[in-house]
């Protein structure tokens, strides 16, 4: 994938392309993460689809903002659509990057060809201020992985950054705190104001939604299935083969 950006409310906003003629597939990584969790999917669908992974602001090499207010995510992936010119994507959304793709799509449903929720719901209530235990720069990235904890180091592996002074994440944890604050809340409006074609994917082992909630925003949304695959909260790191062929074929729906 090639790495490209551009400019949008005063950010240099980052991101990568799996190029090809294609139709598009816009991937959107939860909080901590960024678009190189997407590196594995996109060479899953090549050639059929042109992934295009964004790093969210303030994550990646994507600048950081003072502000991660719900309408500011939805901004940024409207401007993203305006610089590759794409009048219609398919979007992929974990976690954060879920609720941003189906509140995009309620903003802009001519530009949501479908949508793919990985592992969130509509109704999120969820305390990271945990990762303020993250902040600092360390000796070594050994030092920073055991302050992390292997349970969660899988996933923040590609956020590490080497400095002069040491190592350190690529976001500011303080800044996911700020994000995650308007993301709780209750979003059954915005997930029920669009009618493209839907997939949610649910994790056998998330610690952050039930089977039961995703269950009910296939059956309260026309045109949207529901499928559990083994794993926990991000799917497409636990279980990418499976994953991979699960979106592969709801793609091929559209």
């Amino acid at each position: 994938m090639e790495r490209s950006s551009f400019q949008h409310d005063g950010l240099t906003l980052s991101y990568l392309d799996s190029g090809g003629d294609g139709p598009a597939l816009v991937a959107l990584h939860a909080h901590w993460m960024d678009a190189t969790t997407f590196s594995g999917l996109a060479e899953a669908l090549a050639p059929a689809w042109r992934v295009i992974a964004l790093d969210q602001r303030g994550h990646g090499y994507s600048d950081h903002t003072a502000s991660y207010a719900r309408e500011a995510y939805v901004g940024d992936l409207r401007a993203l659509f305006a610089h590759l010119g794409l009048a219609e994507a398919a979007l992929l959304g974990n976690s954060l990057g879920g609720v941003n793709a189906y509140q995009f799509a309620a903003r802009f449903p001519a530009l949501a060809r479908g949508l793919i929720i990985e592992d969130i719901g509509t109704e999120i209530d969820v305390d990271v201020s945990f990762v303020l235990e993250w902040e600092g720069t360390f000796a070594t990235s050994e030092e920073l992985a055991e302050r992390i904890g292997p349970r969660l180091l899988p996933y923040l592996r590609g956020s590490f950054r080497s400095t002069p002074q040491g190592w350190r994440l690529a976001f500011d944890p303080r800044d996911m705190v700020r994000s995650q604050q308007p993301l709780n809340g209750d979003h059954w409006g915005d997930w029920l104001a669009s009618s493209c074609p839907a997939l949610v994917i649910h994790g056998s082992e998330s610690r952050l939604t039930s089977a039961e909630h995703m269950e009910e925003m296939a059956r309260r949304r026309p045109n949207t299935r529901y499928c559990q695959l083994p794993g926990g909260h991000v799917l497409h790191i636990d279980t990418p083969d499976l994953f991979a062929r699960t979106v592969r074929d709801f793609l091929q729906t559209l």
